[in-house]
């Protein structure tokens, strides 16, 4: 028998930046945060996010909790997602699921085996003009897609002060920049145009290789001028410049930055076809461009009335009342926990799974392996 997703009951592991989105969002569906973990209760208790639980194992072990929603530091995800589906919750993962694919390909196995719902948290999909894109492109409107194209670009770590667990290799992971945010545009894209990434070639660059890192933790985005420092060398990219094959031989390419000054968060990729082009900017995420050449082009604002039906599902505000990235984890929670509410997973789920961040994983050993040897890598699992 189906649930209503109200009954539902969530607990949040990470009280960090995304953290705080995750609670915000469950609560706006009603679903309710019977509590979070922090790295301390200190900590979490300071953040009034939600009663707080003092310890992982005590979170796992409460009966009360049907969902459990992981935005921890990335070293953490494996063994936190293999406890949880030890435990026979059901599981969302902040990207990347893994540090390794050997690691995300053991995850995936064991959660198809235990039945439970999987969720790599990819909420980007979410935005509805992402949502009409991917309708667009399969219902032929742009034509045979020629080329896929854009960046993900952000200014968060362009000085050598700038400073975040993402910096340190054996909490982050091999990448930085590609992982963080290209594996984002990575999924977006294959999203957009329904097709995987067959093979790459990767050129990443560190730009500051030696940054000066407090000497005291701070949180993502933080200010920490005051902060006594000293020097780190640094061993991950600041820039990724990608080639693409998918695998019917559509090209792409991709532009990762966290050092470009002025871009705060944005995310955008163009889709070229036989019959016309469309394109999407995350700082103008009300905007789907269209492009034609025998007639003027276009500017689809985000208007439920002028959607097609899956973009129109994953919007609640009518035309010029904007909505944000705060949704796009909303509507992610509505598909996530309406497979919850049914006991178990779609054959064909509507919400990026396990499966999905696997295949992020992989892509990742690809991106590395074709920039260590300066070659094109096919991506295998």
């Amino acid at each position: 028998m189906t649930r209503d997703i109200r009954d539902l009951r969530a607990g949040v592991v990470g009280t960090g930046f995304i953290g705080a989105v995750h609670v915000e969002a469950l609560r706006r569906l009603e679903v309710e945060v019977v509590g979070v973990v922090g790295s301390s209760p200190d900590r979490a208790r300071a953040k009034s996010l939600a009663p707080v639980i003092d310890a992982y194992e005590q979170l796992l072990a409460d009966e009360r909790v049907d969902v459990v929603h992981l935005t921890t530091p990335n070293h953490l995800h494996y063994p936190q997602v293999k406890h949880a589906l030890e435990a026979g919750k059901h599981v969302v993962c902040e990207k990347p699921l893994a540090m390794t694919s050997e690691q995300s390909a053991e995850l995936l196995e064991l959660a198809n085996r235990t039945g439970v719902v999987h969720c790599t948290n990819f909420n980007i999909r979410f935005y509805p003009q992402v949502q009409q894109a991917r309708a667009l492109v399969a219902d032929g409107r742009v034509g045979a897609v020629w080329n896929a194209h854009g960046g993900y670009l952000q200014d968060w770590l362009l000085l050598p002060t700038d400073w975040n667990w993402r910096l340190e290799p054996d909490k982050g992971g091999e990448l930085r920049a590609v992982a963080d945010i290209g594996s984002h545009w990575l999924d977006l894209v294959q999203f957009v145009v329904g097709l995987r990434v067959d093979s790459l070639l990767a050129d990443l660059a560190t730009t500051i290789p030696v940054r000066k890192r407090p000497k005291r933790e701070i949180e993502t985005f933080a200010a920490a001028d005051d902060a006594e420092r000293e020097d780190a060398e640094m061993m991950t990219e600041d820039v990724g410049h990608i080639l693409l094959r998918f695998e019917d031989g559509t090209r792409g390419s991709m532009v990762v930055s966290q050092v470009s000054a002025g871009r705060k968060n944005s995310l955008r990729f163009e889709i070229d076809g036989s019959k016309g082009a469309l394109a999407w900017d995350s700082e103008r995420h009300e905007e789907l461009w269209l492009g034609h050449r025998g007639t003027p082009n276009e500017v689809l604002f985000r208007d439920p009335a002028l959607l097609a039906p899956q973009a129109r599902s994953r919007t609640g505000l009518p035309a010029g009342h904007a909505e944000g990235f705060a949704e796009t984890f909303k509507e992610l929670y509505r598909a996530v926990y309406g497979a919850v509410a049914a006991g178990r997973p779609p054959a064909e789920p509507d919400y990026p799974t396990f499966a999905d961040g696997h295949w992020e994983n992989v892509l990742g050993d690809a991106v590395a392996l074709s920039n260590r040897e300066r070659r094109w890598v096919e991506a295998t699992t």
